[in-house]
């Protein structure tokens, strides 16, 4: 049931939407944004496609208070980002602003004056700059996923226009690769992309946003609704020492942190969640800072914030970063989350293996660290005892001074699975080719993510030759035996690890290294020819 802003003993779940704040009660907390949308609020322009958080039909934008006005993502007291409504579960709104496709007429009828031509009792008001753009390049035929489209534009358009900037064609296709189109292609979308900042500006009203987001003073949220004879629980603390206790006092109850994985679990499963305890709202369990010697990434931090810090800091890690799924997922989705799902083909793990990552484990007032490799113990097992949690990941910044590679092999370039990830990092004696220190971590080869240990060894104190790769190469052999499925057959896996390492070689030999443009075939993606010219790789 969804009502206006009222008294209510009941906690609800309170969130601004369409010029106002709504209550939210006696849903069930794993009811999607998407379900709640168009069955409860009957804002049907938002779509339903995949129901997976592939498809980018149901992107909706959620504001928050900006705590960082330079942010990336900051608009005018403002963080906007998209995510996938079906995903994202409606008490994780509390305390935010949602807004859709049909936001985007109402900002057109505050700002715009009707077509001249129009009667006035049938004042007919412009479309938005993003869907005027999409019109006149002829940028949607069945129409199905242009709404998903136009609210990835609209946040484009506005983080823009609040830098008084334009993006670059290859930053629109970045920002849209999590929109799939079947039948116009992306060509006139593009072209829509660049088309809409030459239309007079129409820019959302922050203020109203801001004055109401503050005024709500998410303090946390304690929501239940039932589910036959039973009530469920959305807790969502706002202290990481809240979270601590909650932990301990539920240890059955399902963590939530991002949604990219576990709403998959209701919508694709059909699985009983029970009790659920909400990270998203605990900001220390956001930070990614320096701390002395290391660069410390809270687990709730979104792999958005922790890819870039890591980019920031070892640029060759861009390619992985930009291909991980899509923006709307790097925006919900979590690193720490995708360590502790434990998944044999996650990316993040091979590139903090290559890094010699420690993950930091918490249960009550009780913090233990451990490398990240230990931190696995088999398929989907892991060390993680009851009412313990991923609190935080450290990596060391000497780590980082290694030359660092990372590879990402899929069957598309945006928005796929792996079919395997590596994560490289060799290190030579100084003044000589001698390898001292190497790295080969592999996601999609094991039954978990694990370093090469074999190949390895058949590396550390040798020259870094061609006859040392070899060596490595075949070494990889007893280190991995590979599974064939939908993505790749195991011969296959073995092969392009194998080739993999040879590509690490070609690019730091210590003679004749070749650049990135003559090893990847992506190296005349736009984003690939800057990063060469800046960092010389």
């Amino acid at each position: 049931m969804s009502t206006e802003s009222s008294s209510n003993p009941i906690q609800p779940i309170r969130f601004f939407h369409r010029g106002k704040i709504v209550d939210v009660s006696g849903v069930h907390p794993t009811r999607s944004v998407l379900d709640w949308l168009r069955e409860d609020a009957r804002c049907t322009g938002t779509k339903e496609g995949c129901n997976e958080g592939d498809c980018g039909a149901c992107t909706v934008v959620i504001g928050e208070l900006a705590t960082d006005a330079h942010a990336p993502g900051a608009v005018d007291g403002l963080q906007l980002q998209t995510v996938n409504a079906c995903i994202q579960f409606l008490p994780t709104l509390h305390g935010k602003a949602l807004f859709t496709v049909e936001d985007l007429k109402g900002q057109c009828a505050s700002q715009c004056k009707p077509k001249a031509e129009a009667p006035a009792k049938h004042a007919v008001h412009p479309l938005h700059p993003v869907q005027q753009a999409m019109v006149d390049c002829h940028g949607s035929q069945c129409g199905f996923c242009t709404p998903g489209f136009v609210m990835s534009l609209w946040a484009t358009y506005e983080h823009h226009q609040a830098e008084g900037t334009q993006p670059t064609r290859q930053q629109l296709a970045d920002d849209l690769s999590g929109n799939l189109c079947r039948c116009t292609g992306y060509r006139p979308i593009l072209d829509a992309g660049q088309r809409m900042f030459d239309l007079p500006a129409v820019r959302l009203d922050t203020a109203p946003v801001v004055a109401a987001l503050t005024a709500l003073k998410n303090d946390g949220l304690d929501y239940a609704a039932p589910l036959g004879a039973r009530i469920d629980h959305f807790h969502a603390p706002k202290t990481l020492a809240q979270l601590a206790a909650l932990r301990v006092q539920k240890p059955r109850a399902q963590l939530l942190a991002g949604s990219t994985d576990v709403g998959l679990w209701v919508n694709k499963q059909f699985r009983d969640l029970g009790d659920i305890i909400y990270v998203g709202d605990v900001a220390e369990m956001k930070t990614v800072e320096e701390r002395a010697d290391e660069l410390y990434i809270g687990a709730g931090a979104s792999l958005e914030a922790a890819f870039g810090a890591l980019v920031e800091r070892v640029p060759s890690l861009a390619d992985v970063w930009l291909r991980f799924a899509s923006p709307p997922i790097r925006h919900a989705g979590t690193m720490g989350g995708n360590v502790a799902n434990g998944s044999p083909i996650g990316d993040s793990p091979p590139v903090l293996m290559s890094l010699d990552a420690q993950i930091e484990l918490r249960r009550g007032d009780v913090v233990r660290r451990m490398p990240l490799p230990d931190f696995y113990l088999d398929y989907m097992k892991n060390e993680l005892q009851p009412g313990e949690f991923v609190q935080g990941l450290a990596v060391p910044l000497a780590a980082m001074r290694r030359q660092v590679r990372a590879y990402k092999i899929s069957k598309r370039f945006d928005c796929d699975i792996s079919a395997l990830c590596a994560g490289f990092a060799i290190e030579l004696e100084a003044g000589s080719d001698t390898v001292k220190a190497v790295r080969l971590a592999f996601g999609g080869m094991a039954a978990t993510v694990k370093r090469a240990a074999n190949a390895e060894a058949a590396l550390v104190g040798k020259p870094w030759t061609q006859a040392s790769v070899a060596t490595a190469k075949l070494a990889l052999a007893q280190d991995f035996k590979p599974l064939s499925d939908m993505r790749a057959s195991a011969d296959y896996r073995l092969q392009v690890a194998q080739n993999l390492i040879q590509r690490l070689w070609l690019e730091t030999r210590t003679q004749d290294a070749l650049s990135i443009e003559e090893t990847s075939v992506w190296s005349v993606m736009p984003h690939v020819v800057a990063k060469v010219a800046a960092e010389g790789l």
